[in-house]
């Protein structure tokens, strides 16, 4: 397909999983192989927030994933934090160009890459509307390609590669996800609604036609599935996960 195909078929994708694929297929084609695409809205000073709350994907493999975000790698990698402070595009020639200013965690980081063959490539860091939201996506290059080979086809390809993935970033804000175990049921999803705009537990019950008991078990197992211990910290999560007021596809 061509670019503006492209671009159509992420304007009109119902699901995440529809976005991505098309978007790691795309990169692949360029020589991208292995690509991490992260979003979060819970970021401080200090931490980018519960993984879970994230919206992280990725075509690595688990012996790289395992590592790199179950022993919370992510927070020491150097392209990370040039991401943090910055928006754009910037080639991993930015690492070789800042090696004296690493840290030693970002050292380590950098030589677990290199053991795992991730050592060429781009990294893209999206605008952002508030602090706490930092949006980035990881290029990989497949292995046997340089950061030379790269920074050429860059220079080719990276305006349709960088304006693609930030039309890709822009669906994917939109789109409903789940950082929890358990996805929201349509009556989970309606209650919290209801509590959202400012409903009580017995005005839910008469507009929905059911029990107040009912609609503490919704509300409770909404709760239970977003992992969190209060009605109002659900509504909060269930809305940045774009989980309510959403149009059913």
């Amino acid at each position: 397909m061509s670019f503006l195909q492209d671009v159509e078929f992420i304007i009109s994708a119902q699901n995440v999983e529809e976005v991505w694929r098309l978007v790691a297929a795309r990169l692949g084609q360029h020589g991208f192989d292995r690509v991490i695409y992260a979003f979060t809205r819970f970021k401080t000073e200090r931490s980018y927030g519960d993984p879970q709350d994230a919206l992280i994907l990725t075509n690595h493999g688990n012996r790289y994933t395992d590592r790199f975000f179950g022993e919370a790698m992510y927070f020491n990698a150097p392209m990370v934090r040039w991401s943090a402070a910055n928006v754009g595009a910037c080639s991993w020639n930015w690492v070789q160009e800042n090696i004296s200013k690493l840290t030693p965690g970002e050292l380590k980081v950098l030589e677990f890459n290199r053991s795992m063959g991730v050592t060429a490539g781009y990294t893209i860091s999206f605008p952002h509307s508030t602090y706490r939201a930092r949006g980035a996506m990881a290029l990989t290059a497949r292995e046997g390609l340089d950061q030379a080979a790269v920074d050429a086809i860059w220079a080719e390809h990276g305006r349709e590669i960088h304006a693609l993935c930030n039309v890709a970033h822009l669906k994917l804000m939109s789109l409903p996800y789940s950082g929890t175990r358990r996805e929201l049921t349509k009556r989970q999803r309606e209650v919290l609604e209801w509590v959202g705009d400012g409903k009580t537990t017995q005005d839910i019950a008469l507009i929905m036609g059911l029990t107040p008991a009912t609609i503490e078990k919704h509300l409770r197992l909404a709760r239970e599935a977003l992992e969190v211990e209060t009605t109002a910290q659900a509504v909060l999560k269930a809305s940045m996960q774009n989980q309510i007021f959403r149009i059913e596809s």
